[in-house]
Formats: C-alpha cells, sequence, structure tokens
C-alpha cells in the first residue's frame, strides 16, 4: 500500500476509535439490509437464502476493511492550505487552500457522541469541493476548526 508521501509534511492520524463507530454503524445498516432482503425474498418466494448469504459476504468484505480504511486517513494543516488523505486501494490527497474555505462544520452522530469523537466538513466556493475529516477527538476537532476559521478569515479570497 503505497500512501502519499511528502517532504517536511507532518500527518496526524484519526483516533483508533473511530473503528468502533465504523464497525456498529456497519453493522447496524447490515442488519437493516439482511432484514430487508430476507422480507423481499420471502414475499417474493425466492431464493432468500442465497440473497442473505451474499448480504452476510458484503458485510464481511466491509468489516474486514474499516481497519486498513481507517489508518490511511490523514491530515496535514500546512502554512497555506490543509491536506486530507485517504483511500486503500485508491488514494487520495485533496489540498482545501485557506482563502478559499468558506464553511467549516462539526458533526457528531450519536456514536461518534458515545466515544467522544467528531466529523470536521470543510467547504469551498466549488460545490463539489466538500472535504472531511472523521474520527478526530472532540477536542483535537475544536481546535482545528477555531484554527481553520482563524486562518481562513485572515486570507480569504475574493470570491
Amino acid at each position: 500500500m503505497t500512501k502519499f508521501e511528502l517532504p517536511r509534511v507532518q500527518w496526524h492520524h484519526i483516533s483508533p476509535r473511530h473503528i468502533t463507530v465504523e464497525l456498529v454503524s456497519g453493522l447496524i445498516w447490515l442488519s437493516i439490509w439482511i432484514a430487508a432482503t430476507v422480507v423481499i425474498a420471502v414475499l417474493a418466494q425466492g431464493l432468500w437464502w442465497l440473497t442473505t448469504a451474499w448480504m452476510i459476504v458484503v458485510g464481511i468484505v466491509q468489516v474486514s476493511l474499516v481497519v486498513p480504511r481507517n489508518r490511511a486517513i490523514g491530515y496535514a494543516v500546512r502554512e497555506d492550505d490543509l491536506l486530507v488523505r485517504r483511500g486503500v486501494m485508491f488514494n487520495s490527497m485533496t489540498a482545501v487552500p485557506y482563502g478559499r474555505m468558506q464553511t467549516v462544520s462539526m458533526h457528531r452522530g450519536p456514536i461518534d457522541r458515545m466515544v467522544g469523537l467528531a466529523t470536521l466538513r470543510m467547504s469551498t466556493a466549488s460545490a463539489a469541493a466538500t472535504v472531511s475529516i472523521p474520527g478526530l477527538p472532540l477536542a483535537e476537532a475544536e481546535r482545528l476548526r477555531d484554527h481553520l476559521i482563524r486562518v481562513a478569515e485572515t486570507r480569504r479570497a475574493g470570491l
């Protein structure tokens, strides 16, 4: 697995507790999908066991990718921008210039709140340019949010 490595860039990683958030929410959704699949298959008098087995296989694959997917997420605060990287098979790295940031928001679902995590979302003038960093400890998310807002205000580009 090759990650983006840049000289003199200090990458920060998300909390390992985010693995718990992903596993719990993934198992909840998998249970809902399995139940829906069974209901549909029974009502249609189809091969309900085959569709259920397929959903279980998909669930196992998804669960097996949770740890590597979370380890691949990282961010770096640089002088002029914020870098965010992610991806296990398909790596991506996004640079968000501070002067182009329009909103910085923090989101916490019920499972996030239970384990003390938050997701930070940044958007730019482009509708397609929303970047998120999930799995940040609450204090770190608040500190980073405040820093990004402060820096973005001083470097606001003419939009």
